[in-house]
């Protein structure tokens, strides 16, 4: 276990669950008090643009201070989710308590942070991650709450990244699955010493509001891009 004595400790952008949202996304408050995902990143000078990519060869390694918060990360098995290989590369998972489907990339390992729904990262990049958000909401369409530009410019700004950091929106759009509209989101989020692409999905149904998150480092980008789109891709919600 890494110490957090004399690390630099930044959030990720993984969403807070006790964000407070705005009337017109038609969400009710989480139950549930949500933290920031800890990670700890080595120093790089500020980018002077959002597409400045980090310097090749560093690598960003997780953080967790027993001391400070033990129940951070740990190892977890749901008794309502079911994983099995999918397809060469990918694990799928299947919540049948909450109504929702998705796969991650193989050898990804899922950990606890609570407000999370749940959470898949890769241990050296922690930035590579997937997570699954769900709130209450009163709404029975995405399309209730705006275009998809709009939806993910609030989302972005006040949920998918933290305030301190500089977002950029790449590209918002919708599909459909099975009759049921999805939004799509692709932005980049600049912190001090990194830059992270990353790609949401989110939809209303059975009474919530989902959101999956991914992403990866800037300088991973391309590496990265096509398992990250086929995560996005397939994460769909089934009455339940």
């Amino acid at each position: 276990m890494v110490s957090l004595q004399n690390t630099s400790i930044h959030q990720t952008w993984l969403p807070n669950a006790s964000t407070q949202f705005m009337p017109q996304l038609g969400l009710c408050r989480p139950s549930r008090r949500g933290i920031s995902f800890l990670v700890r990143a080595e120093q790089a000078p500020a980018a002077s643009t959002f597409h400045r990519q980090d310097r090749p060869g560093r690598r960003q390694l997780l953080a967790v201070g027993a001391t400070i918060a033990p129940w951070i990360l740990m190892p977890y098995q749901s008794s309502n989710s079911f994983a099995a290989e999918t397809k060469k590369g990918f694990l799928s998972v299947t919540d049948k308590k909450d109504g929702y489907s998705f796969v991650y990339p193989f050898g990804w390992q899922e950990v606890v942070i609570e407000g999370q729904d749940k959470v898949f990262k890769d241990v050296i990049e922690p930035l590579e991650n997937v997570s699954v958000n769900l709130f209450p909401t009163t709404k029975q369409d995405i399309r209730d709450l705006g275009s998809p530009q709009e939806v993910a410019e609030t989302l972005i700004k006040k949920v998918l990244a933290p305030p301190s950091q500089k977002t950029m929106l790449i590209e918002a759009a919708e599909h459909d699955v099975d009759g049921r509209a999805y939004y799509t989101i692709e932005f980049v989020a600049r912190a001090p010493n990194y830059t992270r692409h990353a790609l949401s999905a989110i939809c209303i149904g059975n009474g919530k509001f989902y959101t999956v998150s991914t992403g990866a480092n800037e300088r991973r980008w391309e590496k990265m891009k096509d398992k990250l789109h086929t995560v996005i891709d397939s994460f769909q919600i089934f009455n339940v």
